[in-house]
């Protein structure tokens, strides 16, 4: 029996559930798919949110040659299939899952037939591509992003998975319900209302009361009239970025019942930048390890090396002064605000003075383009780690 997702695999992309960013009326990729025209492209966002559906609806929309392929799974040999296929047809739609664990040799073989336009790559990911794929690859491909589905959304898809299972009885209390526990999963809420289905009686009806039998992981993940899942995380930061230990590691907890982990990974890798920055620049390695350990225990273990690092970021000085300096310095360029580099700091200048060739590894030369002279992007915020750090480059610089 062909389980529920599959049976509602979208045949076209005004099927796809969410997404309305890309699909639609005047949208990118419903446009290229009207103009049948397509781009190598990478997919990547949370699972459930419609990845393959997408990349399944435009290739059957399209009517065209196509392969799925798994960069994990299919080895050198299939992708070498693929190729000659591609030769025979002229072209070839290309469709790889996993594309970030896509391992070298791969890649290579891939790199010069996307360049020539004989595969259009559709590469699936839950990890960001822009940390974990080649940028070889990257380059020659666009990359659009997958928003988490709300609940909302995930009810609708829920509904119609519903006119595939016969006299089912079920309230909109308890679509909802379900919706909340998927945690934005679209095929995750699908697999807990078919299994609910094939769990009643006779009479078909899928209550609350069976859904939570069959799964009993608390709801934290509420629709916008509640505290929401990005309240959760918001309340996270800000009670580490205000120190309340007690509260860092309640919203940990909330998050860690969740199941969450890829939302804890990326807001302390961020607060470990943004919120305590040079005042304990030594943070952010440790959250690394703390990601790392966790990555490796998995939960409920991961719960440990998270407790502790979050607590030391709760209880760890504080500055924005990094953070705040990068994002001046942007924002002069998205001003304009840029001038020429220097002449004397260009590459073939002959006048650039090497500052190790002087006293303390320091000589006075002027770096910023002329019309930026003696712009202050960077200003200290009073902690021992930036007090120290500005004492040494004030003695380096010979008391100046």
């Amino acid at each position: 029996m062909e389980l529920l997702s599959n049976l509602l695999r979208p045949e076209k992309l005004s099927e796809i559930i969410g997404q309305t960013h890309l699909i639609g009326e005047g949208k990118i990729l419903s446009n290229m798919v009207k103009n049948k025209k397509i781009f190598s492209f990478i997919l990547y966002g949370k699972p459930g949110t419609g990845k393959t559906s997408i990349a399944s609806a435009i290739v059957k929309e399209l009517g065209v040659q196509h392969r799925f392929l798994n960069a994990t799974i299919n080895n050198k040999k299939d992708f070498d299939i693929a190729i000659e296929e591609a030769k025979m047809n002229g072209e070839m739609i290309l469709i790889v899952d996993e594309i970030h664990r896509m391992n070298k040799d791969k890649q290579d073989l891939l790199l010069p037939y996307i360049e020539s336009g004989l595969i259009l790559l559709i590469g699936l990911t839950t990890s960001n591509p822009y940390h974990t794929i080649n940028p070889a690859i990257r380059s020659r491909v666009q990359i659009f992003e997958l928003h988490e589905l709300t609940m909302e959304d995930i009810v609708v898809g829920l509904k119609r998975g519903c006119t595939r299972l016969e006299g089912i009885e079920i309230d909109e209390e308890t679509l909802e319900y379900i919706a909340r526990l998927s945690s934005g999963d679209f095929r995750s809420a699908l697999n807990l209302l078919e299994v609910s289905y094939y769990s009643t009686k006779e009479d078909k009806k899928v209550t609350i009361e069976l859904v939570k039998e069959i799964n009993s992981k608390p709801v934290f993940f509420h629709d916008k009239n509640e505290d929401g899942h990005y309240d959760v995380l918001s309340a996270f930061q800000k009670s580490i970025r205000g120190s309340d230990v007690d509260a860092s590691l309640h919203y940990l907890a909330r998050l860690i019942e969740a199941g969450d982990l890829d939302s804890i990974y990326r807001r302390m890798s961020v607060i470990a930048y943004e919120d305590i920055g040079l005042a304990n620049p030594g943070m952010g390695p440790k959250v690394m390890a703390a990601i790392h350990a966790s990555e490796l225990v998995g939960l409920p273990e991961a719960r440990i090396p998270l407790g502790v690092v979050v607590t030391e970021m709760a209880l760890s000085p504080k500055s924005n002064s990094a953070y705040l300096a990068i994002d001046a310095a942007l924002s002069d360029i998205h001003a304009g605000n840029m001038g020429n580099v220097p002449n004397h700091i260009k590459t073939t200048s002959t006048t650039y003075k090497y500052p190790h060739d002087y006293k303390n590894d320091w000589v006075a030369q002027e770096y910023l383009p002329e019309n930026l002279k003696g712009k202050k992007y960077y200003h200290k915020k009073n902690n021992k780690y930036e007090e120290n750090i500005n004492k040494l480059f004030n003695e380096m610089k010979g008391g100046k």
